[in-house]
């Protein structure tokens, strides 16, 4: 007689981040220079421009990884919003409000007043702690560059503990070379939070995400890759043709994630590491013109493109079991 034993099924979810390209709302905040984005600015940003980001952004956010998983993600980092209400907009927006988010977010002292958020699907994880934590960063004269904080937060993912640290790291934008040290900075500020966690639990599970502006080969990731001997599923997908992220016509992999050997484990009742991939389905490009292929952006300069984001989500896949 054949016996069938029964195998507990895989179940498997989505941890995503996403760029999204100034989600600023329409009013004027007084203390950060969000001048750019409104309505009476050069840019024109309005109430029609910004619900359409918002029905675009959620459409992506809800699609992330659906092929692989056939739901919504879990876990979304997020880049570049203004505050609470347009998270509140976004997570009630027609793609999201069925979704069961919730957020966690912080202002950072960023003078832009673009921060760093996580969205999370309160049915599979329960926020337990969060924290952030500052970059302190100096300009040549001398006096303080104001950037991103850096977001930490822990909790049950599946009733299994979860660490996920956000990062928005300072822009190359006055030049690779002499901002460097800023990413270096902020790369030994995440490897003083890992430290903080394996203080507490030397197993800690960890996931670290962001927009980094560096890619997978820089020495900042190469630092905080070794610091903690951690794993980069992203070096293999940066290539001539292929990031998440563009400029002069030449691809950067700048939004990654890293995490802890222990995602590796192969013991029952744990979190394992499946893929990670990036997200670009056609939608999310230029389909035609000198940047075709690039991602469709919601601005080309001051020029309103009515795209997405200027970079493409990137995903992985967990397994419990």
């Amino acid at each position: 007689m054949r016996l069938n034993f029964f195998k507990p099924r895989e179940k498997r979810h989505t941890i995503a981040f996403y760029n999204i390209e100034n989600l600023f709302d329409v009013y004027d905040d007084e203390i950060t220079r969000d001048y750019d984005m409104l309505p009476s600015s050069e840019k024109r940003w309005s109430i029609k421009r910004y619900n359409n980001k918002l029905r675009k952004i959620g459409y992506v956010i809800s699609n992330i990884g659906l092929k692989e998983v056939k739901r919504h993600p879990a876990i979304v980092g997020i880049a570049e919003v203004e505050n609470d209400a347009v998270l509140k907009d976004l997570i009630n927006s027609k793609h999201l409000e069925e979704h069961n988010y919730s957020f966690v977010h912080y202002n950072s002292p960023d003078e832009r007043g673009i921060d760093v958020a996580l969205l999370y699907d309160e049915t599979v994880f329960k926020v337990a702690f969060s924290k952030t934590f500052t970059v302190d960063l100096l300009d040549d004269d001398g006096s303080i560059d104001y950037t991103r904080d850096i977001l930490l937060v822990s909790g049950l993912f599946e009733g299994l503990e979860l660490h996920v640290i956000v990062n928005h790291w300072p822009s190359r934008r006055t030049g690779d070379i002499e901002t460097e040290q800023k990413r270096m900075k902020a790369s030994k500020k995440v490897t003083e939070i890992i430290s903080f966690l394996k203080d507490k639990n030397p197993e800690a599970k960890i996931v670290i995400m962001g927009d980094f502006n560096d890619d997978p080969n820089s020495n900042s990731l190469k630092a905080l890759e070794l610091s903690h001997g951690l794993y980069n599923p992203m070096r293999t997908l940066l290539s001539h043709d292929r990031g998440t992220t563009s400029h002069n016509q030449n691809w950067n992999l700048f939004d990654q994630f890293l995490m802890t050997h222990n995602f590796f484990e192969r013991k029952k009742n744990t979190l394992r590491f499946v893929k990670a991939n990036i997200f670009d389905e056609a939608y999310l490009k230029e389909y035609e013109g000198k940047y075709k292929g690039s991602p469709y952006r919601t601005y080309v300069g001051k020029r309103y493109n009515g795209g997405y984001s200027d970079h493409f989500p990137v995903y992985m896949v967990v397994s419990k079991r």
